[in-house]
């Protein structure tokens, strides 16, 4: 036990039980902080998985249009080396 002080016993005891509490709610805080870096970073690993598949599909819409711009040209200059084309 503490030697006795001039400070009051209830002071002391609020003062305990604010410190005990505060220990025993660290390890709360600690899986708490834990939980919402995780969310977040699901959140993250979400957000890039989107933004890759929209570029994908933006990659994939410009070879389709390439590929038949290049079908239609090819038809075209067929037929002009044919002399077939107006």
């Amino acid at each position: 036990m503490a030697e006795p002080t001039a400070v009051n016993s209830q002071i002391t005891d609020a003062v305990t039980q604010s410190n005990v509490k505060v220990v025993g709610e660290a390890p709360a805080m600690a899986m708490g902080a834990i939980y919402q870096s995780l969310a977040h970073s699901t959140g993250m690993l979400y957000e890039n998985a989107v933004n890759a598949a929209q570029q994908n599909n933006v990659t994939a819409q410009a070879a389709t249009t390439m590929g038949v711009a290049t079908l239609y040209s090819v038809d075209t200059e067929a037929l002009k080396s044919a002399g077939k084309a107006k």
